[in-house]
């Protein structure tokens, strides 16, 4: 069982920037390829970007490329989206969760955490 908190959200500004931040619980967290989701009002939930456990694959839906950043700290059980550039059309509920396969396949995702709302104003 894994779970997730999710922190960072807030108001900005359309340009400016956040950091979201998610922390697992468990000592399983390096094993487990972890994604960012969000969901606006009235749609589908979309893959955001992900991330393998080593690093080595790195997956951005087109939207966010060249904006957003994913890292993890596997020694602090913590995954970060870095916002950059932020558009009115990025305001949703941001969502981590943690996948034991490698994918951007929301169904495919074992665990989910709460969500952290990001607003961007124009």
């Amino acid at each position: 069982q894994v779970q997730l908190v999710a922190s960072g959200g807030g108001l900005v500004q359309a340009g400016g920037s956040l950091r979201l931040s998610c922390t697992a619980s468990g000592r399983t967290f390096s094993t487990y390829t972890m994604g960012w989701f969000r969901q606006a009002p009235g749609s589908e939930r979309e893959f955001v970007a992900g991330m393998n456990p080593s690093g080595g694959w790195i997956a951005y839906a087109d939207s966010v490329k060249g904006r957003f950043t994913i890292s993890r700290d596997n020694a602090k059980n913590t995954v970060y989206l870095q916002m950059n550039s932020l558009k009115p059309e990025d305001t949703a509920v941001y969502v981590c969760a943690a996948s034991r396969v490698l994918t951007t396949t929301t169904q495919m995702y074992n665990y989910w955490g709460q969500g952290t709302q990001v607003t961007v104003s124009s």
